[in-house]
């Protein structure tokens, strides 16, 4: 009977940025972005991700996240951002994971997007699960509201509404770990993988939650969220690159 990983305690996580990598792989910008999260039981979450990747804890709890934000200026290497394309809304729901090698990343349960070219090239080249869903952005004065739906009826939706401030928040050491992370953990054609990327320290504004709907988070395989979010967020954004993929070490991870 194959042994069922340990989570592994988190380390103190410091909010500096790797140097951005010497070879880029693609370009792209985060605007807009509202982050929800919601406490997530350790052994549920392992069971969800890569081969070769653990849970990553704080205080001994892990957490899912349900992301919304603009993505603008999609851009391949070194080359211009592409037109159209190179522009959507996404809404997602990642879990947290580390390593054998000890690097932080999350891994995607789902991604919504309302382009359908950059959902079938992300599946395709590097095993995402995206899909295509009618997801929209709207500003009403200093209220935000992120809502989207599937192109089916089977397909469950999310939203959230926000009252977003000027005045500048600093995040919990909480949310630091939530937040700052450098990569990506994901399987394409059977072989795990990390993804690293680099940008520069957020900044968070004061915002009140309003309301919010989270289906999503269902089915991606987890409990759905009973009670309100343990963190709210919103960023203004930032401008990310991301280098070439490399291998899993073998293992279940560090314990």
């Amino acid at each position: 009977m194959r042994e069922r990983p340990r989570p592994r305690r988190a380390e103190p996580l410091t909010p500096l940025a790797p140097r951005p990598p010497r070879h880029v792989l693609f370009r792209q910008e985060w605007r807009d972005v509202v982050f929800l999260h919601w406490a997530a039981d350790p052994f549920e979450v392992a069971r969800l991700l890569p081969p070769g990747t653990v849970p990553d804890l704080f205080h001994g709890r892990t957490y899912v996240g349900l992301v919304f934000f603009r993505l603008e200026r999609l851009a391949l290497g070194s080359g211009p951002a592409l037109p159209y394309v190179g522009a959507f809304n996404e809404v997602n729901v990642r879990l947290y994971s580390r390593d054998g090698l000890g690097r932080r990343g999350v891994v995607f349960r789902s991604l919504d997007c309302d382009r359908l070219l950059p959902v079938l090239a992300a599946r395709l080249g590097l095993g995402l699960p995206y899909r295509w869903s009618r997801t929209t952005r709207a500003w009403y004065g200093r209220r935000l509201l992120y809502r989207t739906r599937g192109r089916t009826e089977a397909r469950p939706g999310g939203r959230v509404w926000l009252d977003v401030a000027d005045e500048a928040v600093t995040p919990s050491p909480l949310e630091e770990f939530l937040t700052y992370r450098w990569g990506l953990h994901e399987t394409a054609l059977g072989r795990p993988y990390h993804l690293p990327n680099a940008h520069p320290a957020w900044t968070f504004r004061r915002c009140d939650l309003l309301g919010w709907e989270a289906p999503l988070v269902a089915t991606a395989g987890l409990a759905p969220p009973a009670e309100e979010p343990v963190s709210v967020l919103y960023a203004p954004g930032v401008s990310v690159r991301f280098g070439p993929p490399a291998p899993l070490p073998p293992g279940p991870g560090p314990r």
